[in-house]
């Protein structure tokens, strides 16, 4: 018998005190998908960097927006869906967080993270926000 895909879906205001929500749910699915502690760290690292990015530069902080956050359980890999109402960006126009002038800023880190912890991410932009997307995929338990 084939496992079907599970799909949890919250949406949560633009506030950073979410944040805290927002991880324990990543450690809940973490345990529910049995990962390695590595890649609980990863997922909770990458979904709270993910949501951050959406209530701080998406939504610029308004209580009035909203962040929608959709995790798709498969048996071999977790999906995060992330989307915000924000006005987008532009990925070629962001500055490379490992350039000597950018190594002591606090933020301009986000895409990178996510790009080093997830096996795979996605970006799109329409009018009425910006969607990331980004898959982990469990690891054998030797490796």
């Amino acid at each position: 018998m084939k496992k079907t895909n599970e799909k949890l879906l919250i949406e949560i205001p633009s506030a950073l005190q979410e944040l805290v929500k927002i991880e324990q749910l990543s450690n809940d699915i973490a345990k529910k998908m049995d990962l390695c502690d590595d890649q609980k760290d990863n997922l909770a690292i990458a979904v709270t960097e993910a949501v951050g990015n959406a209530i701080v530069h998406g939504n610029k902080k308004d209580s009035s927006k909203t962040v929608s956050i959709e995790f798709i359980l498969n048996p071999g890999s977790v999906t995060c869906t992330v989307k915000d109402q924000g006005s987008g960006f532009k990925i070629d126009e962001l500055s490379n967080p490992l350039a000597p002038q950018n190594l002591m800023k606090e933020s301009g880190r986000g895409i990178f993270i996510l790009k080093a912890l997830m096996d795979d991410v996605s970006y799109s932009f329409s009018p009425r926000g910006t969607t990331v997307t980004f898959t982990l995929r469990k690891k054998k338990q030797d490796e």
